[in-house]
């Protein structure tokens, strides 16, 4: 409990902050091939659902043409077409993710924990709601990411983001940490394979 309270936000401070202060200028120098390379805003904004199921903005690079309809993952007959070609390096690569530092300076999120959802996937937060899942800060990867991001069922997710609240630990998260970077190596699950139990996404990755 102590871990969870205190020392997990600390953690996420000493390391977030020096990152993002590190990391500033290529941010700024992938924002700048961004702009140069495709139409619209260099960041992708859009309201996710956190601890306690409150909403926040969450920010990403922009991966997808400003062409892309605002649907669900579902409902695209072929997804990568309307990835940018350096919208799908970034993907690839989970560079997209990195202006999330930004949301765990902020308070929003951490680097561990249930992955925000938005509003189109309302199935996955009524099971978080009941499970407990909510009662934790998001993170930038968890259980479910490792366990098969995108192509996994809502049911899935939801029990592997409860189990995750269940369990906050600093071996757990450690563990975790590791795990992701093994995942993103592999690139595993950063666009579904088949379309799953009616699960939700704008931008592709939750």
């Amino acid at each position: 409990m102590f871990y969870k309270t205190f020392v997990k936000r600390i953690l996420d401070l000493l390391i977030a902050i020096p990152m993002f202060l590190v990391l500033f200028i290529p941010l700024i120098f992938i924002g700048l091939i961004i702009k140069l390379t495709s139409k619209g805003p260099v960041l992708f904004k859009q309201e996710r659902y956190g601890r306690r199921s409150r909403p926040f903005t969450l920010y990403k690079f922009r991966s997808m043409t400003n062409k892309a309809p605002v649907k669900a993952n579902s409902e695209f007959d072929d997804i990568t077409s309307y990835v940018t070609p350096f919208g799908m390096v970034i993907r690839k690569t989970s560079i997209d993710e990195l202006p999330q530092l930004w949301n765990i300076i902020k308070g929003d999120m951490s680097f561990i924990g249930p992955r925000p959802l938005a509003e189109t996937d309302s199935k996955v937060l009524s099971l978080r709601k009941h499970n407990g899942a909510d009662q934790v800060l998001p993170g930038i990867s968890g259980l479910a990411q490792v366990n098969g991001r995108n192509n996994i069922s809502d049911e899935d997710k939801a029990a592997y983001d409860a189990k995750y609240a269940a369990r906050v630990s600093l071996r757990v998260d450690t563990l975790l940490i590791i795990e992701t970077f093994i995942s993103v190596l592999k690139r595993d699950g950063i666009f579904k394979e088949t379309v799953i139990d009616n699960s939700r996404h704008h931008e592709s990755k939750s």
